[in-house]
């Protein structure tokens, strides 16, 4: 009984453990690929709701849009469609991305079934890159399902694949570990909600989704060059248009420096089993 104990009582310990002690080598890949694919099924099997409910509303973004303000723009609705459904697809990648992992782990925490994934052998980069990566994987599914719905409308043909692959998969990750550290640090759904609605939805919107950051009072266009997912957004579009509002180069260096530090903020988390040990 006091080995049963001692295992319950320190269920995240093995976030911790070396790596001589373990019998599945320098990486627990079984392990790894486990988590991964409770990531994916846990979002695939209630894809109404987290995979076509994006692509509907991404849709009900365009036509509202174009209705709203094509015909007062340079190059009328065509010129304007193909403008915005990359910022689209983003905003798409962002927002699920987030959402996946945030509630992962939040409903994990709140059911108690936060044990299940902590007391396997599983370090802490593996528990890191398995909720990463399913947030990343729905992120992109979304972004392939609005790329195909949104290309009846004028989706165009990537002119830099580099820049849509880059910042497509740098958005991912970098909402994926935001999500992730949301739902280690909420102790309950308002807090959680509260992360989503005062700090992704007015980043995501006021970073150049639906607008060329030229359009807005030079003072707004410096204090925008501070949002980092104007990067994501500029550099994205960038990839299908060929054209940006700001330097791509540095939106791939700051996109990479801000991904690199929440990874390790990420990974010091999960070792110390902050919020999630009892």
């Amino acid at each position: 009984m006091n080995d049963i104990s001692d295992t319950l009582n320190h269920a995240g310990a093995n976030a911790g453990l070396p790596s001589q002690t373990r019998r599945f080598g320098r990486v627990n890949w079984m392990g790894l690929w486990t988590l991964y694919t409770k990531e994916v099924k846990r979002f695939w099997r209630v894809g109404p709701q987290t995979l076509l409910a994006p692509v509907v509303s991404n849709l009900l973004y365009l036509t509202v849009f174009v209705f709203a303000f094509a015909e007062n723009r340079a190059g009328g609705a065509d010129g304007f469609i193909t403008f915005l459904i990359p910022g689209l697809i983003m905003l798409g990648i962002l927002n699920n991305s987030s959402a996946n992992s945030s509630s992962s782990m939040m409903t994990g925490k709140m059911m108690g079934s936060i044990i299940d994934v902590l007391m396997p052998p599983l370090s802490h980069v593996e528990l890191a890159l398995g909720y990463i990566f399913g947030a990343a994987t729905r992120g992109f599914c979304v972004a392939v399902f609005t790329a195909i719905v949104l290309s009846i409308f004028g989706l165009t043909w990537p002119m830099h694949w580099w820049a849509v692959l880059y910042f497509g998969v740098s958005a991912a990750l970098m909402l994926g570990m935001v999500g992730l550290l949301s739902g280690i640090w909420a102790e309950k759904f308002d807090q959680l909600a509260v992360v989503n609605q005062f700090v992704i939805l007015p980043l995501s919107f006021l970073s150049g989704t639906f607008y060329s950051i030229t359009v807005l009072p030079e003072i707004w266009q410096k204090i925008i060059l501070f949002n980092p997912l104007f990067y994501l957004i500029d550099g994205f579009r960038f990839g299908f248009l060929g054209t940006s509002d700001g330097h791509v180069m540095t939106g791939v260096i700051v996109s990479a420096v801000i991904n690199i530090i929440l990874f390790l903020v990420c990974l010091r988390v999960l070792k110390s089993g902050w919020r999630l040990k009892a």
